[in-house]
């Protein structure tokens, strides 16, 4: 609640004692006031902790407008959001005014008329810190009517004014911005010639529409962001325009898994239903962010594109509903995470990326369940010895009465819809796995256990020990040899291994 609501005219505000600041001004003192109390008002923001926020602290404190450069996925629009933290929670304005004009300080001609009309008894309104924040997504159609402003001709026909006459301009979005935080998104997307445009708006405070040249002392803090890559491929930042950004902060992914869950966690939409009755478990959720850092690394991936946090916040909703559709269609009242879940977030995946050359030749699909396996490995190779360094050093095969049972034509499909009781049956249909996973994980929960279980069947695939295919509605483990030679008992099975360069 505004605690100066009962402030209603010109002559309350006076007798008040307000003082009017700049919006860099109020911004720097309520910083100041936040570092000296240790409140951090970027909390949301997770991994900048010791690069980025001090950065952008230090902007602030100089007054400066601000570029925020990076790649897509690396919140620089969520930072420019909650930079209204450091606003006043409310600030007056002279009442219907389109720019939010102080009392004390009028910019508009309307504003000047009512103050001169009115004196002491000029109405005043407040306006909350939330409307105090304007954003431009930069298209190539953006005009400078959109943002600077126009002549309207149903003002100047309903007022019966001329053209020469100041109040027909119907103002842009950044003199509507007026002691506001003003942000463009991806600024180098908007034409050079607009970009021109806000030259003196960022340095002198002029703006000029249609022949007026209207001296406007605009009080406005800026905030452009951009991707490095859209300097080639769609346009750049003109040098004037870029020299007039004072500070330039440079984002980055998050450096840690452990950082980036905590980000995914934070930021993923889940249903109470899905929190409650499906336990996920902490090793789906490594995986996952695992996921994003090996495709960071990918020669199939594009790395100037970036891949975007968006990725691992999607797959893990995707993660959460893929197992919820299962307990829905079983008629379950709970269910838990499996390793096979992670497949249903590869339209998570897909949509995220931008391939090379090499990637496209492979296709997206096949690129993005090899990064889930690629994860899967390194997760089981943590765990469990792997099966090259136990050949190496012909110690005796931990894995041996798994693979002999596949050898001798056995062979097992985990299917995306079965049950809980029949997905334990499954797995524990195969000799020596549950043996294998107790002896290195001993005293497992039996919904810790069936995962582990299914670890170790995707690990010993990854590693070449058995095969593992895609089905229609799930995943076949076999005999490596059978695939190898079409000797397999299905033959609605997809023979492509979807494990291509894993060695």
């Amino acid at each position: 609640m505004n605690p100066n609501s009962h402030i209603k005219t010109l002559g309350q505000l006076k007798a008040s004692g307000y003082a009017s600041r700049s919006v860099k001004e109020e911004m720097r003192e309520n910083l100041v006031r936040a570092l000296r109390e240790k409140k951090n008002l970027f909390g949301e923001i997770k991994g900048y902790e010791e690069t980025v926020i001090p950065q952008l602290q230090t902007a602030i404190l100089s007054r400066h407008n601000i570029i925020l450069l990076g790649l897509r996925g690396q919140a620089k629009t969520k930072i420019a959001r909650l930079m209204t933290n450091l606003l006043d929670e409310y600030m007056p304005i002279v009442a219907f005014s389109e720019a939010n004009d102080d009392p004390l300080n009028p910019l508009t001609r309307y504003a000047k008329d009512v103050i001169d009309e009115k004196g002491d008894e000029t109405p005043i309104s407040w306006v909350h810190r939330s409307e105090r924040y304007t954003e431009k997504l930069a298209t190539p159609d953006v005009s400078v009517s959109d943002l600077i402003g126009d002549l309207d001709p149903i003002k100047a026909a309903s007022l019966k004014l001329t053209y020469a006459d100041e109040r027909v301009i119907h103002f842009g979005l950044i003199p509507r911005s007026h002691r506001s935080i003003f942000v463009i998104n991806e600024l180098p997307d908007l034409q050079a010639r607009i970009q021109v445009a806000l030259f003196n708006i960022l340095q002198e405070g002029d703006i000029q529409i249609r022949g007026f040249k209207l001296r406007l002392p605009l009080d406005i803090q800026f905030v452009f962001t951009a991707n490095p890559e859209d300097y080639t491929n769609r346009g750049s930042i003109v040098t004037p325009l870029k020299d007039r950004i004072d500070s330039q902060i440079l984002t980055h992914y998050p450096k840690s898994p452990e950082v980036s869950k905590l980000i995914t966690s934070q930021e993923a939409k889940l249903t109470p239903f899905q929190k409650e009755c499906i336990k996920m478990p902490e090793l789906l959720k490594d995986l996952l962010e695992n996921v994003s850092f090996e495709a960071r690394a990918s020669e199939y991936i594009d790395q100037k594109s970036g891949v975007s946090a968006r990725l691992t916040i999607s797959a893990l909703e995707n993660l959460y509903s893929t197992a919820e559709r299962r307990l829905l269609i079983n008629g379950e009242n709970s269910t838990s995470g499996r390793i096979s879940d992670l497949f249903g977030t590869i339209p998570s995946i897909t949509g995220k990326v931008e391939l090379v050359y090499e990637g496209e030749l492979e296709g997206i699909s096949n690129v993005a369940y090899f990064l889930v396996g690629k994860t899967v490995r390194k997760a089981f190779e943590k765990i469990y010895p792997s099966p090259e360094k136990i050949k190496k050093s012909k110690k005796d095969n931990p894995y041996k009465k798994i693979t002999d049972w596949f050898s001798d034509g056995n062979y097992i499909d985990l299917v995306q819809n079965m049950s809980n009781a029949e997905y334990e049956k499954s797995l524990e249909s195969i000799p020596g796995l549950k043996e294998t996973v107790l002896h290195y994980q001993p005293g497992l929960s039996k919904e810790d256990l069936n995962l582990q279980m299914e670890l170790l069947l995707h690990g010993l695939a990854e590693t070449s020990q058995i095969s593992k295919q895609k089905l229609d509605e799930g995943i076949q483990f076999k005999d490596l040899m059978s695939t190898m030679f079409n000797l397999g008992p299905e033959p609605d099975a997809d023979e492509t291994d979807f494990g291509f360069g894993r060695n």
